[in-house]
């Protein structure tokens, strides 16, 4: 099923949007309280995306979820990160299991 997650703003939390939600069978999820980090890597993800990836607007909703799928392979698989030594995702958690596959036969 889908899930949409958002803070709790009161446009997300009014009947009218809820309803709108249940008719459709989206279930809903908000964030704890109104702690401003708590949705941050969420916000950090969705304003690469608006900024880096979805430079035009889709013509409909099927070209939209392509445009999203091509840019979570490029942000995952082709994009470079600072924070991850200029690695990708990809290679970083590929790195990790490495580092855990290893750990594991030494342990035994």
């Amino acid at each position: 099923a889908l899930v949409h997650h958002s803070d709790r703003g009161i446009q997300y939390c009014s009947n009218d949007y809820q309803e709108i939600h249940r008719r459709h069978g989206i279930k809903c999820s908000m964030t704890d309280g109104y702690d401003c980090y708590q949705n941050a890597l969420a916000e950090r993800v969705n304003g690469i995306l608006k900024m880096e990836f979805l430079l035009h607007r889709p013509a409909d909703l099927s070209q939209a979820s392509r445009m999203v799928q091509q840019a979570v392979q490029i942000y995952n698989q082709e994009r470079p990160h600072q924070s991850l030594q200029l690695k990708t995702p990809d290679e970083a958690h590929r790195a990790s299991l490495a580092g855990l596959i290893g750990s594991a036969i030494c342990a035994s």
